[in-house]
Protein backbone atom coordinates (compact mmCIF):
# COMPACT_ATOMS: atom_id res chain seq x y z
CA UNK A 1 0.00 0.00 0.00
CA UNK A 2 1.32 3.65 -1.00
CA UNK A 3 2.03 5.81 2.00
CA UNK A 4 0.53 9.44 2.13
CA UNK A 5 2.38 12.20 0.67
CA UNK A 6 2.26 14.21 3.57
CA UNK A 7 5.47 15.71 4.47
CA UNK A 8 5.22 14.23 8.44
CA UNK A 9 4.77 10.85 6.77
CA UNK A 10 7.29 11.21 4.21
CA UNK A 11 9.86 12.75 6.96
CA UNK A 12 9.40 9.67 8.72
CA UNK A 13 9.84 6.79 6.08
CA UNK A 14 13.09 8.67 5.01
CA UNK A 15 14.35 9.07 8.59
CA UNK A 16 13.90 4.90 9.05
CA UNK A 17 15.04 4.01 6.01
CA UNK A 18 17.99 5.77 6.57
CA UNK A 19 18.46 4.40 10.13
CA UNK A 20 17.95 1.13 8.56
CA UNK A 21 21.07 1.70 5.87
CA UNK A 22 23.08 2.95 8.84
CA UNK A 23 22.37 -0.37 10.64
CA UNK A 24 20.94 1.64 13.47
CA UNK A 25 17.74 -0.03 13.11
CA UNK A 26 16.61 -3.44 12.79
CA UNK A 27 14.26 -4.58 9.88
CA UNK A 28 11.52 -5.98 12.63
CA UNK A 29 12.06 -2.80 14.53
CA UNK A 30 11.75 -0.99 11.45
CA UNK A 31 8.33 -2.45 10.22
CA UNK A 32 7.13 -1.96 14.32
CA UNK A 33 8.28 1.75 13.86
CA UNK A 34 5.88 2.44 10.67
CA UNK A 35 3.04 0.39 11.62
CA UNK A 36 2.59 2.29 15.07
CA UNK A 37 3.17 5.74 12.68
CA UNK A 38 -0.48 4.41 11.10
CA UNK A 39 -2.74 3.27 14.01
CA UNK A 40 -1.55 5.31 17.07
CA UNK A 41 -2.59 3.40 20.57
CA UNK A 42 -3.88 6.09 23.10
CA UNK A 43 -4.71 3.36 25.35
CA UNK A 44 -9.00 3.94 25.74
CA UNK A 45 -8.66 4.18 21.26
CA UNK A 46 -6.59 2.98 18.22
CA UNK A 47 -6.28 6.13 16.02
CA UNK A 48 -6.67 5.48 12.71
CA UNK A 49 -3.94 7.54 10.33
CA UNK A 50 -4.10 5.48 7.62
CA UNK A 51 -7.58 5.88 6.57
CA UNK A 52 -7.10 8.83 4.42
CA UNK A 53 -4.73 6.94 2.16
CA UNK A 54 -7.12 4.11 2.20
CA UNK A 55 -10.35 5.73 2.33
CA UNK A 56 -9.66 9.66 0.81
CA UNK A 57 -10.70 11.19 4.36
CA UNK A 58 -9.08 10.68 8.02
CA UNK A 59 -10.73 9.38 10.51
CA UNK A 60 -13.82 11.07 11.74
CA UNK A 61 -14.36 11.24 15.71
CA UNK A 62 -18.17 10.05 16.89
CA UNK A 63 -18.30 12.00 20.51
CA UNK A 64 -20.98 10.64 21.72
CA UNK A 65 -20.15 8.62 24.72
CA UNK A 66 -16.63 9.40 25.26
CA UNK A 67 -14.63 12.10 28.02
CA UNK A 68 -14.12 15.46 26.69
CA UNK A 69 -10.35 15.09 27.33
CA UNK A 70 -10.94 11.77 25.26
CA UNK A 71 -11.64 13.56 22.38
CA UNK A 72 -8.98 16.24 22.73
CA UNK A 73 -6.65 13.46 22.57
CA UNK A 74 -7.42 11.91 19.67
CA UNK A 75 -7.75 15.79 17.93
CA UNK A 76 -4.10 16.04 18.88
CA UNK A 77 -3.19 12.73 17.07
CA UNK A 78 -4.61 14.12 14.13
CA UNK A 79 -3.63 17.36 14.13
CA UNK A 80 -0.16 16.11 14.38
CA UNK A 81 0.20 13.56 11.88
CA UNK A 82 -1.41 16.77 9.61
CA UNK A 83 -4.47 15.84 9.27
CA UNK A 84 -8.15 17.42 8.78
CA UNK A 85 -10.55 16.94 11.77
CA UNK A 86 -13.72 16.40 11.64
CA UNK A 87 -15.84 15.19 14.69
CA UNK A 88 -19.73 14.84 15.22
CA UNK A 89 -22.21 14.89 17.87
CA UNK A 90 -20.04 16.87 20.38
CA UNK A 91 -22.03 17.55 23.34
CA UNK A 92 -21.35 21.09 25.28
CA UNK A 93 -18.85 20.31 27.50
CA UNK A 94 -16.55 18.68 24.75
CA UNK A 95 -17.37 21.62 22.24
CA UNK A 96 -15.83 24.16 25.33
CA UNK A 97 -12.57 22.19 25.98
CA UNK A 98 -12.25 21.74 22.49
CA UNK A 99 -12.90 25.47 21.64
CA UNK A 100 -10.32 26.69 23.96
CA UNK A 101 -7.92 24.15 22.54
CA UNK A 102 -8.38 24.94 19.16
CA UNK A 103 -10.21 28.14 19.02
CA UNK A 104 -9.05 28.09 15.20
CA UNK A 105 -11.56 25.72 14.28
CA UNK A 106 -15.66 25.78 13.36
CA UNK A 107 -17.98 24.28 15.59
CA UNK A 108 -21.83 24.04 14.99
CA UNK A 109 -23.86 23.91 17.58
CA UNK A 110 -26.67 23.09 15.90
CA UNK A 111 -25.29 20.50 13.89
CA UNK A 112 -23.37 19.18 16.86
CA UNK A 113 -19.85 19.48 15.26
CA UNK A 114 -16.50 20.30 15.38
CA UNK A 115 -14.38 20.89 12.22
CA UNK A 116 -10.99 21.91 11.88
CA UNK A 117 -9.40 21.74 8.18
CA UNK A 118 -5.75 21.84 7.83
CA UNK A 119 -5.27 21.37 4.31
CA UNK A 120 -7.02 23.78 1.73
CA UNK A 121 -9.45 22.33 -0.54
CA UNK A 122 -11.71 23.75 -3.18
CA UNK A 123 -15.10 23.00 -2.85
CA UNK A 124 -17.11 21.20 -6.35
CA UNK A 125 -20.14 19.64 -7.50
CA UNK A 126 -23.68 20.45 -6.40
CA UNK A 127 -25.31 18.98 -3.13
CA UNK A 128 -28.50 19.97 -1.86
CA UNK A 129 -29.71 19.29 1.92
CA UNK A 130 -33.04 19.49 1.94
CA UNK A 131 -35.48 19.31 5.19
CA UNK A 132 -39.22 18.51 5.61
CA UNK A 133 -39.51 20.49 8.80
CA UNK A 134 -37.38 23.14 10.44
CA UNK A 135 -37.05 20.43 13.67
CA UNK A 136 -34.83 18.00 10.73
CA UNK A 137 -32.33 20.64 10.55
CA UNK A 138 -29.77 19.08 13.65
CA UNK A 139 -29.67 15.98 11.34
CA UNK A 140 -29.75 17.60 8.01
CA UNK A 141 -26.82 20.51 9.10
CA UNK A 142 -24.64 17.19 10.29
CA UNK A 143 -25.41 16.20 6.77
CA UNK A 144 -23.89 19.43 5.42
CA UNK A 145 -21.09 20.02 7.51
CA UNK A 146 -19.98 16.50 6.40
CA UNK A 147 -20.48 17.05 2.62
CA UNK A 148 -18.56 20.18 3.09
CA UNK A 149 -15.88 18.85 5.38
CA UNK A 150 -14.82 16.30 2.09
CA UNK A 151 -14.83 19.18 -0.27
CA UNK A 152 -18.35 19.45 -1.35
CA UNK A 153 -20.50 22.63 -2.56
CA UNK A 154 -23.90 22.50 -0.09
CA UNK A 155 -26.67 24.44 -0.05
CA UNK A 156 -29.47 23.72 2.63
CA UNK A 157 -32.86 24.18 2.18
CA UNK A 158 -35.31 23.74 5.32
CA UNK A 159 -38.84 23.13 6.03
CA UNK A 160 -40.45 22.64 2.53
CA UNK A 161 -42.23 19.33 3.31
CA UNK A 162 -45.62 17.93 2.02
CA UNK A 163 -47.52 19.85 3.96
CA UNK A 164 -47.17 22.25 1.58
CA UNK A 165 -45.64 21.24 -1.37
CA UNK A 166 -45.58 24.05 -3.19
CA UNK A 167 -42.78 25.52 -1.25
CA UNK A 168 -40.04 22.78 -2.47
CA UNK A 169 -41.40 23.27 -5.99
CA UNK A 170 -39.99 26.94 -5.38
CA UNK A 171 -36.76 25.68 -5.52
CA UNK A 172 -37.08 23.04 -8.26
CA UNK A 173 -34.81 25.07 -10.38
CA UNK A 174 -32.35 25.50 -8.36
CA UNK A 175 -31.66 21.76 -7.31
CA UNK A 176 -33.10 20.04 -9.88
CA UNK A 177 -29.47 19.76 -11.63
CA UNK A 178 -27.78 18.80 -8.36
CA UNK A 179 -25.38 15.69 -8.26
CA UNK A 180 -26.94 14.63 -5.22
CA UNK A 181 -29.53 15.23 -2.73
CA UNK A 182 -29.59 14.38 0.81
CA UNK A 183 -33.64 15.15 1.88
CA UNK A 184 -34.12 14.58 6.22
CA UNK A 185 -37.38 14.15 7.04
CA UNK A 186 -39.57 12.83 10.10
CA UNK A 187 -43.35 11.92 10.88
CA UNK A 188 -44.62 10.44 7.42
CA UNK A 189 -40.99 10.48 5.66
CA UNK A 190 -42.73 11.27 2.33
CA UNK A 191 -40.48 14.05 1.08
CA UNK A 192 -37.88 12.12 -0.05
CA UNK A 193 -39.91 9.94 -2.77
CA UNK A 194 -41.44 13.50 -3.74
CA UNK A 195 -37.87 14.79 -4.57
CA UNK A 196 -36.76 11.87 -6.06
CA UNK A 197 -39.86 11.77 -8.79
CA UNK A 198 -38.70 15.19 -9.74
CA UNK A 199 -34.63 14.35 -10.61
CA UNK A 200 -32.28 12.64 -12.15
CA UNK A 201 -29.94 12.16 -9.24
CA UNK A 202 -29.56 9.99 -6.59
CA UNK A 203 -31.44 10.97 -3.36
CA UNK A 204 -30.13 10.31 -0.02
CA UNK A 205 -33.27 10.12 2.54
CA UNK A 206 -32.32 10.52 6.54
CA UNK A 207 -35.13 9.51 8.47
CA UNK A 208 -35.05 11.70 11.38
CA UNK A 209 -36.57 11.14 15.38
CA UNK A 210 -38.99 13.50 14.94
CA UNK A 211 -42.67 12.88 15.48
CA UNK A 212 -45.80 11.76 17.50
CA UNK A 213 -45.88 8.75 19.34
CA UNK A 214 -46.48 6.79 16.09
CA UNK A 215 -43.51 7.37 14.27
CA UNK A 216 -41.78 5.49 17.22
CA UNK A 217 -38.76 8.11 17.44
CA UNK A 218 -37.99 7.38 13.35
CA UNK A 219 -39.23 3.84 12.19
CA UNK A 220 -42.31 5.31 10.57
CA UNK A 221 -40.37 7.24 8.45
CA UNK A 222 -37.57 4.71 7.85
CA UNK A 223 -40.16 1.85 6.38
CA UNK A 224 -41.63 4.69 4.49
CA UNK A 225 -38.48 5.67 2.85
CA UNK A 226 -37.78 1.93 2.38
CA UNK A 227 -40.42 1.36 0.80
CA UNK A 228 -40.24 4.37 -1.36
CA UNK A 229 -41.84 4.07 -5.46
CA UNK A 230 -39.05 6.36 -6.50
CA UNK A 231 -36.33 4.62 -7.75
CA UNK A 232 -33.52 6.91 -7.22
CA UNK A 233 -33.84 6.79 -3.34
CA UNK A 234 -31.58 5.36 -1.14
CA UNK A 235 -31.83 5.09 2.74
CA UNK A 236 -29.76 5.68 6.05
CA UNK A 237 -30.24 4.84 9.34
CA UNK A 238 -31.90 6.90 11.46
CA UNK A 239 -30.80 10.68 12.77
CA UNK A 240 -27.67 9.54 10.41
CA UNK A 241 -26.84 12.80 8.71
CA UNK A 242 -22.84 11.58 8.74
CA UNK A 243 -23.35 9.08 7.14
CA UNK A 244 -25.98 11.13 4.13
CA UNK A 245 -22.95 13.74 4.01
CA UNK A 246 -20.05 11.58 3.65
CA UNK A 247 -21.42 9.13 0.88
CA UNK A 248 -23.09 12.53 -0.84
CA UNK A 249 -19.07 13.93 -0.89
CA UNK A 250 -17.80 10.71 -2.74
CA UNK A 251 -20.15 10.72 -5.08
CA UNK A 252 -19.55 14.12 -5.70
CA UNK A 253 -15.76 12.90 -5.95
CA UNK A 254 -16.41 10.11 -8.21
CA UNK A 255 -18.16 13.18 -10.42
CA UNK A 256 -15.77 16.00 -10.33
CA UNK A 257 -12.41 14.38 -8.73
CA UNK A 258 -11.36 14.54 -5.51
CA UNK A 259 -10.37 18.37 -4.37
CA UNK A 260 -7.21 17.54 -2.54
CA UNK A 261 -5.50 15.80 -6.10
Amino acid sequence: MPWPRETVMEDLLRGVLDEVRSGALGVDAALERLESARAVNLGFAHVDLDRKQRCGFPEVIFCQGKSSEAVADVVRQLVAAKQDVLATRVDETQARLLEREFPQAQQDRLARTFWLPLTPTVARGRVFVITAGTTDLPVAQEAAVTARALGAEVRVIADVGVAGLHRLLRYYPEFKDADVIIVAAGMDGALPSVVGGLVACPVIAVPTSVGYGAAFAGVAPLLTMLNSCSASVVVVNIDAGFKAGYAAALIVRKIHGDPDA
